[in-house]
């Protein structure tokens, strides 16, 4: 299914998730994180001829493909997604700042979201050392929602693969999706504090280089706050622009989890729906480390 309704004024700062139709929150989304001080590895400053990171050497980052979805067809029985308008404007700050070239859509239909896609994949992306795609919506377990209802997501993103999407391959596609992934709410649960040459040519799996950076574990829902805009897409943001001169994506995305998990708790009038968290969930099929150019 899809979303909860977050039918309340837009400035109330209420919380809902990514997915079926009903709910709001009031409250802050947590406190706020200390700095953390970080040093440059040697590595990173280091060589471009690293067998195990990304060439990054090209003329430009890649396109940074923004869907935003907001308002839905009533027979989907979607609420507005209040609050994902935050999301969108601060994924084109963040990802502008750190060099790709935005392109933002808003209120997709399935069929005008796969369309975009496949265009999309068959640009020339020679010049490019990467894609980018950051999608905002209502989701479901396997599904991301257009206006007029759901597709699955792997629908989205398989003319990115293999032979599909030649200019892109051995290079990395990042998606970011901020969408419930089902229903399931999260309790929390309480803790103790206490070099080889790289070959000219070679064959590689259709599924390589692909990153899969999901708001929600499998099964859960997806919080977006109404006025700051999601959980995820907050910290995603935040650490992006904080660490990308200094650390590697993955090492960024497990300060993102970081975030997430800890500095975020729901608050909400409605029965069960009090004091819930979320955990971010980072696939990764990369096969390199991926340092954004400085």
């Amino acid at each position: 299914m899809a979303e909860c309704r977050g039918d309340g004024d837009p400035q109330s700062n209420e919380d809902a998730v990514d997915n079926f139709k009903f709910f709001s929150k009031r409250g802050p989304t947590g406190p706020t994180e200390q700095k953390e001080s970080t040093s440059v590895s040697s590595s990173h400053k280091e060589g471009v001829s690293d067998p195990y990171r990304y060439k990054m050497d090209y003329p430009c980052l890649g396109i940074c493909l923004i869907i935003n979805n907001k308002n839905f067809h009533p027979k989907t029985q979607m609420s507005s997604r209040t609050g994902t308008d935050a999301d969108a404007a601060l994924a084109v700050k963040t990802f502008t700042a750190l060099g790709y070239k935005i392109r933002i859509f808003n209120d997709l239909t399935m069929k005008e979201m796969t369309q975009l896609m496949l265009n999309v994949s068959q640009e020339d992306h020679s010049d490019r050392a990467s894609f980018a795609c950051v999608l905002l919506s209502h989701g479901d377990e396997g599904l991301i929602y257009g206006t007029d209802g759901p597709e699955k997501f792997e629908n989205l993103t398989k003319c990115f693969k293999g032979r599909h999407c030649k200019s892109l391959l051995g290079k990395p596609k990042l998606f970011f999706i901020q969408a419930c992934r089902g229903m399931q709410l999260d309790d929390g649960a309480f803790i103790e504090v206490d070099s080889v040459d790289e070959q000219t040519s070679e064959r590689i799996p259709t599924e390589a280089d692909f990153l899969y950076a999901y708001s929600t574990a499998p099964g859960y829902y997806s919080w977006r706050n109404t006025s700051k805009g999601s959980w995820f897409m907050q910290s995603l943001c935040e650490m992006l622009l904080r660490y990308h001169r200094e650390l590697e994506l993955m090492q960024i995305m497990t300060r993102v989890n970081h975030k997430v998990a800890l500095y975020f708790e729901s608050s909400s009038s409605l029965p069960g729906f009090d004091g819930k968290k979320q955990i971010p969930c980072i696939v990764s099929m990369l096969t390199k480390d991926f340092y954004f150019p400085v």
